[in-house]
């Protein structure tokens, strides 16, 4: 059995044994604990959860999005890809907006311009790793210069939760701030999450920090060492409790090996195309709502 997806699941019975039921923002209702590590050796496999099948394409294009700072869903939506979806259409609705949601995205693939009014999410996670702030701060480009002349350096860190801007995105950042370290020619990541939804975003994100380890440590000529995920706010929502218990009564099949195309030397010039999972066996999705 895999150690890091055990320790992922042994998370899931902590929060249903031990959290305290409370509201939230959405108005679902979450049983949360507050404070958490997981660490995953990244020579051990790659984290992509085996107990239910995890959308790898969506994650890779997301973080390709994040990494040439565009914020706006189009790039998604143009590549099937729907994860964030409900962001930008409930501020059109809010706004007065009477299409479907359907309607609503298939506008945002096939209209430019209203793709340009609709699709921007604000100044969420790629604004802020490629232009801090609107002040030209590329925090992404400063760590690989950094990784590649100082790499004891204790400043390679990149800040996402920028509270100048905060009220201008249509969500904060949940994954807010990360630090990269170098030992023993291995490169490791730790990234703070302030709000963590457990069943549906955490298996997401743990795969795709696990993923730009990999890249970044392929560009600056290192091995990847280990993802550490720290997180503050780790909650499970109330309508997530039953996809929980299914999840749990599953066992982990051996963890996937993820491929990157070993010609490219250039964290920003990656293409979809330069991954390959191998060897990923998963038990069947399990379906959830998420909440807006």
């Amino acid at each position: 059995m895999s150690q890091s997806e055990q320790q992922y699941l042994d998370l899931l019975r902590k929060i249903m044994d031990e959290g305290v039921d409370k509201g939230d923002r959405t108005g679902t209702g979450t049983r949360s604990i507050f404070g958490h590590q997981m660490r995953f050796d990244l020579s051990q496999g790659f984290p992509l959860l085996t107990t239910k099948k995890v959308f790898l394409k969506g994650i890779v294009h997301e973080v390709l999005w994040f990494l040439q700072g565009d914020t706006n869903i189009k790039y998604l939506v143009d590549n099937d890809v729907h994860i964030w979806d409900e962001w930008p259409y409930k501020a059109y609705v809010q706004q007065g907006g009477e299409l479907s949601q359907a309607d609503f995205i298939a506008s945002i693939k096939s209209d430019v311009d209203f793709a340009k009014k609709w699709g921007d999410l604000g100044p969420v996670y790629g604004y802020q790793w490629r232009n801090f702030n609107s002040q030209g701060i590329d925090q992404m480009k400063n760590v690989i210069e950094t990784l590649k002349k100082n790499p004891n350096s204790r400043r390679m860190l990149v800040v996402t939760y920028n509270p100048v801007q905060a009220d201008s995105m249509l969500l904060p950042p949940c994954h807010m701030m990360f630090q990269f370290y170098v030992a023993n020619g291995k490169l490791s990541c730790q990234m703070y999450q302030r709000s963590a939804d457990t069943f549906l975003g955490v298996p997401f994100n743990i795969a795709s920090y696990a993923l730009l380890t990999m890249m970044i440590a392929q560009v600056v000529g290192l091995e990847p060492g280990e993802f550490i995920h720290v997180l503050g706010d780790t909650h499970i929502y109330s309508n997530h409790f039953e996809q929980v218990k299914e999840q749990l009564s599953r066992e982990p099949h051996p963890l996937p090996t993820m491929k990157l195309n070993p010609e490219v030397k250039d964290l920003f010039s990656f293409k979809y195309v330069d991954f390959t999972i191998e060897g990923y066996n998963p038990h069947p999705p399990i379906k959830a709502p998420i909440a807006v």
